[in-house]
């Protein structure tokens, strides 16, 4: 049974991608609600018909203390029958309807509604670009992907729970006083104009309220990750104070933001206590001065009575319903300032996968200054035949990274055209772009799994000879062996740590390598590739590197001579240009920025930034 109503929508489910997904609250909840239009409406209508059951009895039990004004005997003649099939309803049927109602609500709907909202905004999360990343903490985006899912499936939940249930009640309780007598509805009617305008002035400052709370909670949780993301740069610099500080500012104004909800709430309830006074005393005192009329029957005064004090109890839970509703809706608005943000960098219409030949790239009149209209390239102009190996050199903001970013497609080109094998990568898809380009960066960091998975994800069908062959190319299968970590895995299967934190930097280096080399990709970036390694070490896995060249287009951006050095051409840049460009040996008899680099070599390193 359970299993039937868990797999009535399944959350994985295929839906048509949107590189623009609806900004506005409401059309952002209904493209997630899509897949559960069916089930929504079984539960609306065993929401109603709960409902409906509720009223029914109250209305049942006030016909009951009327017939008991008679014989016992004549009375159980006259209406045993109807007795006897009210109890069995009311035994048998009514579990029924609110079985099949739980059902619907907590197997059909919470769990996998939260579940697609998560899998799609992650999803959709994950194909924005590096730079959309770089904008943002990243604990912020975090928390924002998992807390959206839980309160959008507190917002149906209170839907179908509390409001679609509670608005069938109200207009059953008013039905049931019609019938009873219409004047009942008078005081009524007035107590539902105050509790709505109560309700309106409690939902206007809930939602406000709850979005900036979120947001403010959001905050910590960016500021307390980024604090422990660069624990290292904490402890070195001994900052653990300021560190508090920085975080206790976030979590003060957290402090205010509920202070400011909770105000909101205690009006709310101060005010409802009232008005449920006004109710109690308006209904039942009309219905027991109807009575003393001889207007009302006992029963009459009985059914009001019953259903004034339900509705005394529903209604601060109803409100309680309603607030949290809104301050539901508030937390997935702030939500959708991450997952709904449109993505800007996607595939070309018609983009078709790249189709590499010999790996030639071509840049023309390239620009890209991030936006700023300084710093990054500046209108470049390049041909790198297949094959070939290039070294670039340059101060820091010269534009090396950024001309790597950009052949990745990390960046889309401001002006000008990128072109491998004569096909503009604007108009190939991003992952066969990327398929056919291995990169080893300075920063080199690791998913925090083990040593196997971080190499599978140079090549995920590679076999477990592959992987130790690339590791031992790499000189890095003698120290994985020796790994282990608190869990008690060892060797290839140990656990790394966040961005690969347990293990020194030349080793990481050396893992990056072995994924790379495992990769095979036939254009190859090197940026900064054996900077964390140790001289020994690096002369140890030279022939390596050189191995991993072999056949592929190559560019390096590095300081080592001793990789600069043996490139088929050099790369000189300044402030975005190419200034210089040829062999070695050609660039130092030049006398020009490359030699000046070069006259204030030290310790195997160039240094730019000596050469001013």
């Amino acid at each position: 049974m359970f299993r039937f109503f868990e797999n009535l929508v399944d959350p994985y489910c295929d839906y048509p991608q949107e590189d623009r997904p609806p900004t506005r609250l409401w059309p952002f909840l209904r493209a997630y609600a899509q897949p559960f239009r069916r089930v929504f409406a079984w539960a609306g209508l065993m929401s109603i018909a709960v409902a409906a059951i509720e009223v029914g009895l109250i209305y049942y039990m006030g016909r009951v203390v009327d017939l008991l004004g008679g014989d016992p005997a004549q009375v159980w003649a006259d209406y045993g029958f109807e007795l006897i099939l009210v109890a069995l309803f009311i035994l048998l049927l009514r579990p029924l309807v609110q079985l099949l109602d739980v059902l619907l609500l907590n197997n059909a709907i919470l769990p996998n509604f939260g579940t697609l909202i998560r899998w799609r905004a992650h999803k959709h999360v994950l194909r924005q670009s590096v730079g959309w990343f770089e904008n943002d903490f990243t604990g912020r985006i975090a928390n924002r992907i998992m807390q959206t899912p839980p309160a959008a499936g507190e917002v149906v939940f209170q839907v179908f729970d509390a409001i679609s249930f509670s608005i069938a009640y109200f207009i059953g309780a008013g039905i049931l006083l019609v019938t009873a007598d219409p004047r009942l509805m008078l005081p009524l009617a007035l107590w539902l104009v105050l509790y709505a305008l109560l309700i309106n002035w409690t939902v206007r400052r809930v939602g406000p309220a709850s979005k900036a709370a979120s947001d403010a909670r959001s905050a910590i949780t960016g500021r307390v990750v980024d604090s422990y993301t660069n624990i290292h740069s904490v402890k070195m610099f001994a900052h653990d104070d300021r560190e508090l500080s920085f975080v206790k500012e976030a979590i003060d104004r957290s402090r205010r933001t509920i202070q400011v909800e909770m105000r909101i709430f205690t009006v709310m309830d101060g005010a409802l206590v009232m008005l449920n006074g006004l109710l109690i005393v308006g209904v039942v005192g009309w219905a027991f001065w109807l009575w003393m009329q001889g207007q009302a029957s006992v029963g009459v005064v009985a059914a009001a009575t019953a259903l004034t004090l339900r509705l005394n109890a529903m209604t601060g839970w109803i409100m309680w319903a309603l607030t949290t509703f809104f301050r539901q809706l508030g937390v997935v608005a702030e939500g959708m300032e991450t997952i709904a943000q449109p993505i800007d960098l996607v595939d070309a219409p018609d983009a078709k996968p790249l189709a590499l030949g010999a790996g030639g790239i071509e840049l023309r009149g390239v620009s890209h200054h991030y936006g700023r209209g300084a710093g990054g390239l500046d209108r470049i102009d390049l041909v790198i035949a297949p094959g070939e190996k290039v070294g670039l050199i340059g101060r820091s903001g010269a534009g090396k990274s950024t001309l790597v970013k950009l052949l990745l497609r990390f960046y889309d080109t401001e002006t000008g055209q990128i072109l491998i094998d004569g096909q503009d990568i604007a108009r190939v898809t991003q992952d066969s772009l990327r398929s056919k380009i291995g990169m080893v960066q300075q920063d080199s960091a690791l998913l925090h799994r083990s040593v196997r998975d971080n190499l599978l994800y140079g090549r995920p069908d590679a076999s477990e000879a592959q992987v130790i062959a690339a590791a031992k190319q790499a000189e890095a299968h003698e120290f994985i062996l020796d790994l282990t970590d608190p869990q008690g895995r060892a060797g290839y299967d140990a656990h790394v740590g966040e961005r690969g934190v347990k293990l020194s930097g030349g080793q990481r280096q050396r893992v990056t390598l072995a994924r790379v080399i495992l990769k095979d990709a036939p254009i190859l970036l090197l940026d900064e590739a054996t900077s964390a390694l140790d001289s020994e070490v690096e002369a140890a896995i030279q022939d390596t590197l050189y191995g991993m060249m072999r056949g592929k287009t190559v560019i390096a951006i590095a300081h080592r001579l001793s990789t600069i050095a043996q490139m088929d051409r050099i790369l000189v840049m300044d402030q975005g240009r190419i200034v210089e460009q040829g062999r070695h040996e050609d660039l130092l008899s030049s006398g020009g920025l490359y030699a000046r680099f070069w006259a204030r070599q030290s310790g195997g390193f160039l240094n730019p930034e000596a050469a001013e």
